[in-house]
């Protein structure tokens, strides 16, 4: 796969964009690569399998967008991922079941999902409510919850608690991004004044649940379901699914540009400024470039030379805490330690001493000893058995 030899580079007096040209074409490059290495790795196999539907395999193989900064976009992971609407959504299956997990009680949401409220067809799709309560007591063993990842398609959770379920669901679900459970708004929206800010929330009343309206709670879920998520690792590397082979070049395009827009905009410190490049990619391909930029660093500070007081004082504090010798009194330490260590020679000849100086065994008188103490074992047998 040849890529494209234009390439959209970052101007100072022009606000930076992706081009759609740019973009456009190097999702139609990728995809016909895609279709063309899995026909050549089928061919070459010579065999095929029977069971296997290798159209709709190549049609779930994911596009992924790569976005690189210059400097780190986060100072720790975070457990819960942010979300980007598609104007194509990822997940467009009908039949795909969900699982909603939610805050306690599960009863009351549902309910509010077997509401006539709730639409229809997005209740059918929900085949389980569960909260973290009884998500933590029926789904603690390793077996218990690779059953539960089986069992659905898309796991969406109450943003109120998604941190919590890490430690609740293991590496069955957070080892890849594949089922990770995506947040969603379930709760009901603050009350806002006549002016259009937010009011003072009511007090609580015992018993009484804080979830959204059903036509809200149901909203929430059809735009989570095919939302793009967003990731944030100290890495200045950040990879974002934004599509499937089996999607045409301009809806891959589109997705490219309101992930672009979205995460630059809300993600990213110092927004265009930090962004180094942007590529698009196969799960098995390279990676082809949208946008890059001109300037490799943010600031003049960003840059060290080699010979450099800061690079010397940075190469300093990295040995911090080990043991070395100094040049100039590598000699005087040599000597000192040459009279103070004792040779190999001496401490032979010392242990020869020592050996020397232990005093010799008598083995005839030990002998003699042990002579005698059998014989009167035999005499006292042999007078036990005359009195008896």
């Amino acid at each position: 796969m040849a890529p494209s030899k234009t390439v959209a580079v970052a101007s100072k007096d022009v606000t930076p964009s992706i081009d759609p040209e740019q973009t456009l074409k190097a999702s139609k490059a990728l995809l016909a690569h895609i279709k063309k290495a899995a026909k050549e790795k089928s061919e070459e196999s010579g065999k095929k399998n029977l069971l296997a539907d290798e159209t709709e395999d190549l049609a779930q193989q994911p596009i992924w967008l790569t976005l690189t900064t210059k400097r780190h976009i986060a100072d720790s992971a975070r457990l819960k991922p942010g979300k980007i609407t598609l104007p194509h959504p990822l997940n467009q299956d009908e039949d795909a079941t969900i699982c909603l997990i939610t805050a306690d009680p599960q009863r009351a949401y549902k309910n509010i999902v077997a509401s006539d409220d709730f639409p229809e067809a997005l209740r059918k799709r929900i085949t389980r409510v569960v909260d973290v309560a009884h998500l933590k007591s029926k789904f603690k063993q390793y077996e218990a919850q690779r059953k539960l990842f089986a069992e659905h398609d898309v796991f969406l959770a109450d943003d109120r608690i998604v941190n919590r379920l890490p430690k609740a669901l293991g590496k069955t679900f957070y080892k890849t991004t594949a089922k990770r459970p995506v947040p969603v708004v379930i709760s009901a929206k603050p009350p806002r004044g006549a002016d259009g800010k937010r009011a003072k929330a009511p007090a609580k009343t015992p018993g009484t649940v804080n979830a959204g309206t059903p036509q809200d709670i149901a909203a929430e879920i059809e735009k989570a379901i095919g939302a793009a998520l967003v990731s944030l690792t100290p890495s200045t590397n950040t990879a974002i699914r934004i599509g499937y082979a089996g999607f045409k070049p301009q809806q891959v395009a589109d997705n490219v540009t309101a992930v672009v827009d979205a995460l630059i905009g809300k993600w990213v410190p110092e927004k265009w400024a930090n962004v180094k490049s942007i590529y698009v990619k196969g799960q098995e391909t390279a990676a082809l470039p949208i946008w890059l930029t001109d300037e490799l660093w943010l600031e003049d500070k960003d840059i060290v030379a080699d010979d450099s007081e800061q690079a010397k004082a940075m190469k300093e504090k990295a040995n911090v805490g080990k043991k070395r010798k100094s040049i100039g009194g590598a000699d005087e330490e040599g000597e000192t330690e040459a009279a103070t260590k004792p040779s190999k020679k001496a401490k032979k000849a010392a242990k020869e001493a020592a050996q020397k100086a232990l005093p010799e065994g008598d083995d005839e008188t030990l002998n003699k000893q042990i002579a005698e103490r059998k014989e009167k074992l035999k005499k006292q047998k042999a007078k036990a058995a005359v009195d008896n």
